[in-house]
């Protein structure tokens, strides 16, 4: 791996994370999504207003190339277990996002991401990381099982986009 180093972003490298979360976004468009692509300016406003504003439990941690690019980012949360009260093994580390740049795929990028969160979330007290990973992606499964990660299968993930949100909240009055 060429020479990165992995820390919390900062105010410098603000807008090279624009820019890779631009191309984290066109990552995620499906072809002929009818939606348009998120602009330049409302990923700023996006990254600006929720994902870095105070009170977000989100921390973003960045690969830095030395001219200061950025080659990945890594978006994870910190959170209490209900069940599991013991103090070794109540905390969880949820990864949102591992995203690398097309460009540095390949050259350990998502190895070092993954090997800061997993110290970052053993200094918070974590006793486990989670994370979600398409069926369809082979190649982030091979990477994750490389990584010493078990598939977790007692699990599914399940989703309510926004018009199931609003028909359950509405069923929920009244």
């Amino acid at each position: 791996m060429r020479s990165m180093l992995i820390t919390l972003a900062g105010p410098p490298q603000h807008e090279s994370l624009v820019d890779l979360l631009c191309e984290l976004n066109a990552y995620y468009r499906l072809p002929g999504d009818p939606q348009p692509a998120a602009t330049r300016d409302a990923v700023r406003a996006h990254l600006h207003g929720r994902l870095l504003a105070a009170g977000s439990p989100l921390y973003l941690a960045v690969a830095a190339r030395a001219d200061g690019t950025l080659a990945g980012l890594a978006a994870v949360v910190l959170l209490h277990s209900l069940v599991d009260p013991g103090a070794d093994s109540g905390g969880q580390c949820l990864i949102k996002e591992l995203f690398v740049s097309e460009r540095a795929r390949g050259e350990g990028v998502g190895r070092a991401l993954m090997a800061w969160a997993a110290r970052f979330a053993l200094e918070h007290g974590c006793a486990r990381m989670d994370w979600n990973v398409k069926a369809s992606n082979q190649r982030g499964i091979a990477f994750y099982e490389r990584l010493g990660a078990g598939l977790v299968a007692d699990r599914l993930s399940y989703r309510l986009g926004h018009a199931g949100m609003q028909e359950l909240g509405a069923a929920g009055q009244g």
